[in-house]
């Protein structure tokens, strides 16, 4: 199987704010902006597996800004690193600013997906090269979140975990 680049599984998702879609106070529920997010996340995952991709944790979601109504919203997804049949999908959401059309950054996420067959058994993925220095960081941190998981978790022992350790010495 042979490694991918980060930016093959690059997925670009861009929509505007409905009124249906936001709360009392104008602004888009947090559970919108997570779908939007989950669609394409789940997109860049099978691009980088080619596989079915099931969604197996949302790891981190920061809701930094309001997104209102009627902002046009870009939700940018790529694979920040891949292991054995999971792969950790990096999200940054930005709003357009209705006049000039800058790009601000608004929220961002992390979530993990496991490539399955038709039976819903996991499968392996190709590994994932990094190359600009943003990828290179975010695939670093990947592993020490997976180890800092494993570890919450009770399925690694806290001295196994080298990354983790790495960034306490």
């Amino acid at each position: 199987m042979q490694p991918k680049k980060a930016k093959e599984s690059l997925t670009i998702y861009t929509d505007m704010v409905l009124p249906s879609e936001t709360n009392p106070i104008g602004n888009m529920f947090g559970g919108e902006l997570l779908a939007r997010m989950d669609r394409a996340a789940s997109i860049a995952a099978r691009r980088h597996s080619r596989r079915i991709v099931v969604t197996a944790s949302v790891n981190h979601v920061a809701f930094n800004k309001m997104i209102p109504l009627g902002s046009v919203v870009t939700v940018e997804a790529k694979v920040s690193r891949a292991f054995k049949s999971s792969m950790e999908v990096y999200m940054d959401v930005f709003i357009e600013d209705r006049e000039s059309g800058e790009k601000s950054l608004s929220n961002e996420a992390i979530y993990t997906f496991v490539a399955v067959d038709e039976m819903g058994h996991p499968v392996r993925v190709p590994e994932l090269i990094p190359e600009t220095e943003l990828e290179k960081e975010r695939f670093a941190a990947a592993l020490r979140r997976k180890q800092l998981s494993l570890v919450l978790a009770g399925k690694m022992k806290p001295k196994d975990a080298i990354e983790l350790k790495s960034i306490f010495q």
